[in-house]
């Protein structure tokens, strides 16, 4: 665990995924900076997530995967406030499709038993009709009157539903998580032997990770940035079997991300948070040359490395 004052160096952090010790510490990030940007930009309050943290680490694993230190996940307050600002901005909805879901659905057999772990508002029911759907989802089960989504944490629901679901999946949901690894092991026990488990994640470098100050990549809502290598070493240490892991591009609802990052005159490569009113600007200027561009020139291309990565997995038999 990091140790929260900025006179004392800082602490050499495990990777979530693998256990390992991190190989390079990418930057401090002060929490005062976070702090400030979520309430200006979002409105959110974040103080009763970070607790006492005062700086937070972001680490390099042996896999790639980029994380922070503390992992501080954001609280049921956090996630309802700012689930509710994104849709007044537009930028979520009932009816918001990940380009991933149509991927992971082409997968999904009919007849099938569905499980969403994180599901939010159960948008992926909506790629998969076909399909017998259950959504679980504590932050956003009690917000809705869909008796398909439940408030149960996936082990709350594992107790006498193992190994009962033909598809298992959580899409960005594990870079919200202190241990996704333990999360994917829950996602194979919820899957039937040979059963399919599908797994979407924001990866790095990507446009994301390019925008000066991206508060969406930061604690408390995304606490790691993914790779192929981590997702591969994920799925070989729980047993299980990668069937595919491709990049998920761009969809009508997030092309803006992307148009934000080509529009920023500052790119990032690390660090990727700085208190200086150069970074802030750049942030600004991205975001008004990207909602011009995603107007004139729309969808980016197919080529690009896209907007996440999607594994799907199966469960050995």
């Amino acid at each position: 665990m990091l140790r929260n004052s900025a006179k004392e160096p800082p602490v050499v952090p495990c990777c979530p995924v693998t256990g390992v010790s991190a190989v390079r510490l990418v930057q401090m990030v002060p929490a005062r900076l976070l702090r400030r940007l979520w309430k200006i930009e979002f409105g959110a309050e974040v103080r009763p997530s970070f607790g006492e943290v005062s700086q937070f680490g972001l680490w390099e694993s042996p896999t790639g995967l980029l994380f922070f230190d503390p992992p501080v996940e954001g609280d049921h307050v956090f996630y309802e406030g700012f689930y509710s600002r994104l849709k007044k901005l537009g930028l979520y909805s009932n009816h918001f499709v990940r380009p991933e879901f149509n991927l992971a659905a082409r997968h999904v057999p009919r007849g099938a038993r569905v499980l969403d772990v994180g599901c939010g508002l159960g948008n992926f029911r909506h790629c998969v009709t076909h399909a017998d759907y259950t959504g679980l989802d504590p932050h956003f089960a009690e917000d809705g009157d869909d008796p398909s989504i439940h408030n149960e944490t996936l082990g709350e629901h594992l107790v006498v539903n193992a190994a009962t679901y033909d598809a298992v999946c959580a899409f960005q949901v594990l870079e919200h998580i202190s241990a996704p690894a333990s999360l994917f092991g829950e996602m194979l026990r919820a899957a039937k032997p040979g059963g399919l488990v599908f797994i979407g994640v924001p990866h790095v470098p990507s446009a994301l990770t390019r925008i000066p100050n991206f508060l969406m990549n930061a604690p408390p809502h995304h606490l790691s940035w993914w790779t192929i290598g981590a997702l591969e070493e994920m799925t070989k240490r729980a047993g299980a079997i990668v069937e595919s892991i491709e990049r998920v591009p761009w969809g009508e609802d997030d092309a803006l991300l992307y148009w934000i990052s080509r529009c920023s005159p500052i790119k990032c490569d690390g660090p990727y948070y700085r208190e200086a009113w150069s970074w802030h600007a750049s942030a600004a200027v991205g975001l008004l040359g990207g909602l011009a561009a995603r107007l004139a020139l729309g969808l980016p291309s197919r080529e690009d490395e896209g907007t996440g990565l999607l594994l799907v997995a199966r469960r050995a038999n």
